[in-house]
């Protein structure tokens, strides 16, 4: 070993050709800016992401369970489409809000620490109203008819059996959104295709036994709107119990949350040090200093071809 320090060279992403400069735009596309995350002058901007996410998704989710119910579409049709449009969700808009959709989430994401509690309340309130229009949307269409899609308790089954199927389903649900987000944001393919994917499977096999809401926004519209409010509590009770298990799922696994640590948990950088090394690359890589694995061996290409 020497100690002469290592030798940086400065290198114009644009010699790179379009692969590099393309790579990164795609990546701040798809997970954005921390910075505007956390910008309070964009929190319109956030809470309308809010807004439009829980009204796709409930729109899908309470829209399937009114059409399963006329017999016009399959109980796995309808238990499927929440979960693929939470997927496309996350792809198109995880950036900007972090495509809660869910008030469990929104808690447990404060409750670890990854989310400002002053934003809670916002949160919440607009995520009932997303549902809420959804619903409105539906009887405006539909008439108010099979209770508007409605998360009930599945013929033969009592309130208490369908609470603990909720507790268990919300449980395992945020554990998975904990698990695959960046701090308090699902972004990126894995948190879209692991969470739209639990969603799915869950519906397949859980919704006889309790309609399978895992949310107390997604039963609220329905219920608010239809004016049948039996067994909500079910569905309120039910996710917030199972989000406050998932929170501690996660401080056993992960630890506390609220840190660098906790942010980077969800791609499985659990070592500081590795940590650390993996900023600073990210950061030399960013400056010029260094390139690429894989780049370094092609051959610049001129630009504009």
């Amino acid at each position: 070993m020497t100690d002469e320090a290592p030798m940086t060279q400065k290198v114009d992403p644009a010699a790179l050709g379009a692969a590099f400069p393309r790579t990164h735009h795609v990546l701040w596309l798809e997970f954005g800016d921390r910075k505007d995350f956390d910008d309070p002058r964009k929190e319109w901007r956030r809470l309308f992401s809010e807004l439009l996410g829980t009204f796709a998704l409930v729109l899908a989710a309470a829209g399937g369970g009114l059409l399963h119910a006329k017999g016009q579409i399959s109980l796995a049709a309808a238990v499927v489409a929440p979960g693929l449009m939470v997927t496309a969700i996350i792809l198109f808009m995880g950036a900007v809000s972090g495509a809660h959709l869910n008030p469990a989430v929104s808690l447990a994401f404060a409750l670890r620490g990854d989310f400002p509690w002053k934003r809670v309340p916002g949160y919440i309130i607009i995520q009932l109203v997303g549902a809420t229009l959804a619903c409105l949307f539906l009887r405006w269409v539909f008439g108010n008819v099979e209770h508007l899609g409605a998360t009930l308790p599945g013929p033969g089954y009592k309130d208490w059996q369908a609470l603990l199927m909720e507790i268990v389903l919300t449980a395992l649900l945020v554990s998975v959104i904990l698990g695959t987000a960046s701090a308090a944001q699902n972004v990126g393919a894995i948190a879209a295709l692991g969470v739209g994917g639990y969603i799915a499977l869950a519906g397949l096999w859980a919704a006889p036994v309790s309609g399978v809401s895992m949310n107390p926004a997604r039963s609220f519209g329905p219920a608010l709107v239809s004016g049948d409010w039996r067994s909500y509590w079910v569905y309120l009770a039910g996710p917030v119990a199972g989000a406050l298990i998932a929170v501690a799922f996660a401080l056993v696994l992960r630890g506390r949350g609220g840190d660098v640590i906790s942010r980077a948990a969800g791609s499985g950088v659990l070592d500081e040090g590795a940590l650390a090394a993996k900023a600073e690359l990210a950061e030399e890589i960013e400056q010029g200093k260094v390139v690429p694995p894989g780049i370094a061996d092609t051959d610049p290409q001129p630009t504009g071809q």
